[in-house]
């Protein structure tokens, strides 16, 4: 992977904003409206309309990510990746606006909890991801899910909270 400000076949359109320091592999392909910053992508993944990538990101290679998703800062998506429409990770588990001195918060103010999702996993439309979990390889989590915990590899889960429905064979 290369900073895309090294890329001289990269066109930024007006459309992203996309900072120098975001990394990207061979054959990314990155969709207009987009935001990223500080992140890296991998070889060959896809990145939707409407998608925010926050620094310290990494997205594996083979991945799609669809529109309207959200991909904070502590998360971690390993190879081939399906994440549907506005999917959202948390990195924060105790979010404030303002420090106990009553000014709104920085960096130095809260911890960022990492979240991983492993190889061949997919991840439904509408699902939020708390902080600090585990996606297990080729798990499958359902759409409109909320994932509170980790989720064992090959295992569908949904629900609010997400629950395991069962083993895939």
């Amino acid at each position: 992977m290369k900073p895309i400000a090294e890329l001289k076949d990269f066109v930024i359109n007006p459309t992203q904003s996309i900072t120098p320091d975001v990394k990207v592999g061979e054959g990314v392909r990155i969709f207009n409206f987009v935001n990223l910053y500080g992140c890296s992508i991998g070889d060959n993944s896809k990145v939707g309309t409407f998608v925010e990538i926050q620094k310290n990101a990494f997205i594996g290679a083979n991945c799609k990510i669809s529109s309207h998703s959200f991909i904070c800062e502590g998360v971690t998506i390993e190879d081939d990746v399906f994440v549907g429409h506005n999917v959202t990770f948390i990195n924060d588990r105790f979010p404030r606006s303002t420090s106990t001195e009553g000014t709104l918060q920085t960096e130095e103010d809260w911890h960022c909890e990492m979240t991983l999702v492993k190889k061949g996993a997919s991840i439904g439309s509408s699902t939020t991801l708390l902080c600090g979990v585990t996606v297990g390889e080729n798990a499958i989590i359902g759409a409109g899910s909320v994932v509170t915990k980790d989720v064992p590899a090959d295992t569908i889960v949904a629900g609010n909270p997400a629950r395991v429905m069962r083993k895939i064979e």
